[in-house]
């Protein structure tokens, strides 16, 4: 049975520790956001043509916001992680009556929840610069949370493989920003030439891409049933892995 006020502490802790770098965690969004539009959006955009029938400044939305939930979520989570492991507390969360299923619900919870302030912010913002809207409001929700509990995961399995700053800094720096960057956050993929276009689909993150811009606009490089497997399949993965991690206490324990 799952004790609500274990899983409760570990949420609150974790979505406090998110509120005291709020000027980072807030305002480099916003910046980011900001310049991208001002230099994707306002300076390239006009000389682009409609994508789909959707105007280059909101069609680069749905990837903006995915480029900023893949590297925030993924980063304060194995960050959370990390932290415990290098000041030597994991152990009273490992000594603790906490089950496997409370750590995780403590920790994806926060990170949904972080990814959402993040994803409202951003589409704020984005209102600033451009006229949008969202054709499938609910599943966009649903699919940011997906998105968010998969790579809140992920960020957890990092921080745990990690054993210095270097190796923490690593994974979302030399493969989850450029193939974020590659995925079709600024560009559809049919605009590719062949067999670039083909090669593209090797990418998993133009999948999640895509799957949002459906959300957003009903058309995409991808059919949504597929974005939806493939962000499901991840999420699943994560958890087998880290079910293990627990099981064995492999680096948790060492």
């Amino acid at each position: 049975m799952i004790s609500w006020r274990s899983t409760w502490s570990i949420y609150t802790r974790e979505l406090m520790r998110f509120l005291r770098t709020a000027f980072q965690s807030v305002l480099a969004p916003v910046l980011t956001t900001s310049l991208y539009f001002i230099v994707f959006g306002a300076a390239i955009g006009g000389r682009m043509p409609d994508l789909g029938g959707v105007d280059y400044g909101a069609f680069i939305i749905p990837g903006l916001l995915m480029l900023t939930l893949l590297g925030e979520t993924t980063s304060n989570s194995s960050f959370g992680i990390y932290m415990p492991r290098f000041t030597g507390t994991i152990y009273e969360l490992l000594s603790a009556p906490v089950g496997v299923a409370e750590t995780l619900l403590g920790f994806v919870g926060a990170a949904m929840t972080k990814s959402l302030i993040l994803a409202t912010i951003i589409l704020v913002t984005a209102r600033l610069f451009v006229d949008y809207s969202i054709a499938h409001p609910l599943l966009a929700l649903v699919y940011i949370m997906l998105v968010a509990a998969a790579f809140s995961l992920f960020g957890f399995i990092l921080g745990i493989w990690a054993d210095n700053f270097e190796k923490l800094g690593i994974i979302p720096m030399l493969f989850l920003t450029p193939l974020t960057f590659l995925g079709g956050t600024f560009y559809s993929i049919k605009m590719l030439p062949k067999p670039w276009d083909t090669i593209a689909l090797a990418n998993p993150i133009v999948y999640l891409v895509s799957g949002l811009r459906w959300t957003f606009y009903g058309k995409a490089d991808v059919d949504i049933g597929l974005s939806f497997a493939i962000t499901l399949g991840f999420l699943a993965a994560c958890i087998a892995v880290i079910a293990y991690i627990f099981r064995t206490g492999w680096r948790l324990r060492a």
